[in-house]
Order: structure tokens, then C-alpha cells, then sequence
């Protein structure tokens, strides 16, 4: 794709699966996957090394995404939450010359509302009905549900409504019926409806969630794929709560897949690259309808993710870490007017900045309330991100069972409880633009990581006395950071 004159009023399409892992393309050195749209869009697009979630949970880190605001700012610390009224989403913050369109998994409440500034709504989510603020909304199913129904499957999960389809159900579907393909194709009528006026379109698939199975489960071989060198590897060195997560998912049962085993374990990360296809097939179908309706020189696009999963490294499944699988995702953002070729951007990028950012290459005036910062002019050539700290929350009080995530556990209720309580415990993360990190708990083991030369975060230095001038100087980051940007946690005195 040549380089383009800039449009007046360019489109944006912000794509957005759960849980991918930035090693499931090329462009971030994975040699064997099978992610062809992935590719095309790195090597015309600038591709970000290091791009970093706010918080590694779902709601919190998609609040952030859409809102410009820190989780707890946003009123969004944890899951099933219902965001503030008051909290605006950058489909808000547009003038009504743009048609807005929100497809997909929503999660900040309300699931299935159109509301906060999005003109088209598409919902494909059931799970979240407690949040619903309108008790008569909770009789009301997702378009997705209602386009298998429509289609002749039969749900069978108890709902307010009547029955929904459990997500075993909607893995067992073959490719066409999955969420990812019902999403991209309902964002492909969108672009084609709306090719004569601009718009902003965020498509959101849950996808490569779990259940980690699917339609392609055979797609990779077990017993030869390749991992990495900490997979099924106890963090020996981390913090009790990171200790303990790998005790809980040593021996439990996934998806019918044991973890008492390599065999288990293997498994389950096959699996999941194998649903990294339905990302890497509603990306390409996306790209492809832009193209189609001639759109494509006139639309940024960009493709991350709203955190990350262990599925086996360190000994872990799903996320809640400052790990690099669950903290770092990838981030491909195609804007054909800027370069037509891969640009690597080296340095921190946090996902904080995407709401000013957006707006900024929209050409629209950025709120002053917002705690990013836009970083146009890192697109532009005419800065960069070297110098650039980025900091990670965990905030768990009330968050769920950590025992959830398994069908059965080893684990004893003793200690399952004692992981529960340390759940609890908020953590700050400091990733500074020289690749160390930092993360702090007022309760438990800090962990200090040399990023450059231990990038699997096996040999934690904080209690090494030649790191204890670093361990404070990047405390009183953390600390500056906090008192600027209105944070609580409590953090220890190091």
C-alpha cells in the first residue's frame, strides 16, 4: 500500500481480542504460527516492542482503553463493575460528524445497551447480566445469541431470560458460528453501510479466551510445539501470591485438560494458538471489507489486545500478573498516509495513551481530564518513546475466586483461601524506559527484573544489595506517579 495524502477526516477501526499473548505473530519472533493477517498488517504498519496494559484484568484494562483513565479513575479497579455514568469513552469525545459503531464484548456493564456515545451497537456477550443497571434488560439477550438462535442451536444455560448458550457450546461451534467470525462480519456490513461518511468502529471478540478448545484444537501438535523457557516453571524467586497461583494451577483441570501433566499442559497451549485463528481470521475479514469499500487509504487501524494469558509460563494460567505474557500485548497501528512499510517503535508504550493519541491523529482536541498523553508525535517521526517509564496496577479487592478459572483443584481450602486474601492486595509495576521492573506490594516480596538481560523474569534482584539504590530511586517513581495521578495503594517504604 503506497503512502497516502492525509484524509480531512480520517476513519478509525480499533480491534480488540482478549487474552493474546504478543507472541502469536511474526512480527514479534514467533516463526511456526499461522497468523498470514497478522503478518500483512505488521509489515505496513508501525509495530510497538514493548506495549503494556494498565492492568492485566479484563474490565479494568478495557476501561482504561476506551476512557484515556487510569482503572481506579475510571471506576473501574476490577471486574464486574458497571462503569461511572460520569466516565466518558472517546466515542464521547467526537464530533457528531463521526458515525460510531461499538461490536463486541463490551464489559463495563450494561452489556447489551447502546450507550456513551456509540451510534450502532452490536452485543455478544451473556455472562454479565448481574451488571445489568435495568432489571428488565436482564430478560434481554446478546445479537450474537440471537443470531445461533436463529440459525437453530439451541442454548442450554439457565439465564433470566431463559436459556443461553454456555461458552463450551459456543467453542464447539465450527468456524463460521464463532464469535470472532459473527463480529467480523457484522464490522464488515458496518464499513460498508457507512463508506461515504467517516466513522470510528471498535470490534472487541472474546477470543483466544477460553474455553481454551475450538475449531482448529489440531491445528498445532502438542508434543512438538514450542514453548518458552519457563513454561511449567514454578516462579521460585517471585512473590508469595505469584508462588502460590503456580501451586493452584500445578494440578488442576481446565477445560477437561489436566495440568498434573506436560501432556496437560501442552495441550492447553495448542489449544489456545489454535483459537488465535479466529483473531487472525476476523482481523483479515476486517482489512478485507476496507478494502473493499475503497477505505483503506483513508483508515487508521489498530490491533492490540486487552492483556495477555500465562497459559503455562511460570507455571500459571490466565492473567492478574506483571508477568511480560500477561502485562505486555501485542500493537500494530496501520496508518497508510504515515508509511506503507513496517516501522518498529522501540520504548515503553502504555495503553494509557491511546484515547489521546486517537483523538490527536483524528485531529480532534484532547480533555484536559485525561491521564494519557498523545503520541502522535512518535508516528510522526518527531519523537520517540526511549525515555518512556509505564506503570501496571493490580487492584484485587473484590475480585473472584482464583480457583475459578479451574473445573477441579488440587489445592487444599486452606491455602486456597490464603491465595484468595492475597488476591486481595493491590501491586504497582514500574517498567522504566532502560527495561527494569519493579513491583511492589505493601504485604508481600518485592520483585526487581533486568528485563535486558533476564527477560523471562527468573532471577528477582530486590533483595540484592547492589540493586538497593535502584529499588528506591524507582520506588520514588512509583510514589511520584501515585501522588500525580490521584493513586492510594498502598505501597511498602523500601
Amino acid at each position: 500500500m503506497a503512502v497516502t495524502r492525509a484524509p480531512a477526516k480520517p476513519n478509525l477501526v480499533f480491534i480488540l481480542p482478549d487474552r493474546l499473548r504478543q507472541d502469536t505473530s511474526a512480527a514479534y519472533g514467533n516463526d511456526w504460527i499461522q497468523s498470514s493477517h497478522m503478518d500483512a498488517m505488521a509489515s505496513e504498519s508501525f509495530v510497538f516492542e514493548h506495549c503494556y496494559v494498565t492492568q492485566p484484568v479484563c474490565a479494568p484494562a478495557r476501561a482504561s482503553i476506551m476512557t484515556g483513565l487510569y482503572p481506579p479513575t475510571a471506576g473501574m479497579p476490577r471486574n464486574r463493575l458497571v462503569m461511572p455514568p460520569d466516565v466518558q469513552t472517546i466515542a464521547q469525545m467526537l464530533p457528531d460528524e463521526y458515525t460510531t459503531a461499538y461490536v463486541g464484548k463490551w464489559h463495563l456493564g450494561d452489556e447489551i445497551v447502546k450507550q456513551r456515545g456509540w451510534n450502532e451497537w452490536i452485543s455478544a456477550n451473556d455472562f454479565w447480566w448481574p451488571e445489568y443497571t435495568d432489571p428488565e434488560d436482564q430478560q434481554k439477550f446478546s445479537d450474537y445469541h440471537e443470531s445461533l438462535v436463529a440459525e437453530g442451536y439451541e442454548p442450554e444455560q439457565d439465564h433470566p431470560g431463559g436459556k443461553t448458550f454456555t461458552q463450551e457450546q459456543r467453542a464447539s461451534l465450527p468456524p463460521e458460528k464463532q464469535m470472532a467470525s459473527f463480529l467480523a462480519d457484522r464490522a464488515a456490513e458496518f464499513i460498508a453501510n457507512n463508506r461515504e461518511t467517516p466513522f470510528v468502529l471498535y470490534v472487541s471478540t472474546i477470543e483466544p479466551h477460553p474455553p481454551f478448545t475450538g475449531p482448529f484444537d489440531n491445528m498445532y501438535d502438542a508434543a512438538t510445539l514450542p514453548v518458552d523457557e519457563t513454561f511449567m516453571q514454578a516462579p521460585v524467586e517471585s512473590s508469595l501470591f505469584n508462588r502460590m497461583r503456580a501451586d493452584l494451577f500445578e494440578d488442576c483441570v481446565r477445560d477437561g485438560i489436566s495440568t498434573a501433566t506436560e501432556e496437560g499442559w501442552r495441550q492447553l497451549r495448542a489449544n489456545y494458538y489454535g483459537n488465535v485463528k479466529l483473531v487472525d481470521d476476523m482481523l483479515g475479514t476486517i482489512l478485507g471489507a476496507l478494502n473493499d469499500a475503497e477505505l483503506e487509504a483513508d483508515t487508521i487501524v489498530v490491533f492490540t489486545s486487552e492483556h495477555g494469558d500465562m497459559i503455562g509460563t511460570h507455571r500459571m494460567l490466565e492473567m492478574r500478573t506483571p508477568y511480560e505474557e500477561a502485562a505486555q500485548v501485542p500493537l500494530f497501528i496501520r496508518i497508510p498516509w504515515l508509511t506503507d512499510t513496517e516501522i518498529r517503535v522501540p520504548g515503553n508504550f502504555s495503553q494509557i495513551d491511546f484515547v489521546p493519541t486517537l483523538l490527536d491523529l483524528l485531529g480532534q482536541p484532547i480533555p484536559e481530564h485525561l491521564q494519557g498523553v498523545s503520541r502522535l508525535g512518535v508516528l510522526k517521526g518527531q519523537d520517540d518513546l526511549l525515555g518512556n517509564d509505564v506503570v501496571v496496577q493490580h487492584n484485587g479487592i473484590g475480585d473472584r475466586d482464583m480457583a475459578m478459572e479451574c473445573e477441579s483443584w488440587a489445592m487444599g481450602d486452606e491455602k486456597l483461601r490464603e491465595l484468595n486474601f492475597m488476591n486481595t492486595m493491590p501491586w504497582r509495576s514500574l517498567i522504566t524506559a532502560d527495561r527494569w521492573k519493579l513491583n511492589l506490594c505493601a504485604v508481600d516480596r518485592g520483585e526487581l527484573y533486568d528485563l535486558n538481560t533476564d527477560p523471562d523474569e527468573t532471577h528477582n534482584l530486590f533483595d540484592d544489595p547492589e540493586h538497593l539504590d535502584r529499588v528506591r530511586t524507582m520506588a520514588a517513581r512509583l510514589h511520584l506517579w501515585q501522588a500525580e495521578n490521584g493513586d492510594t495503594a498502598p505501597l511498602p517504604a523500601v
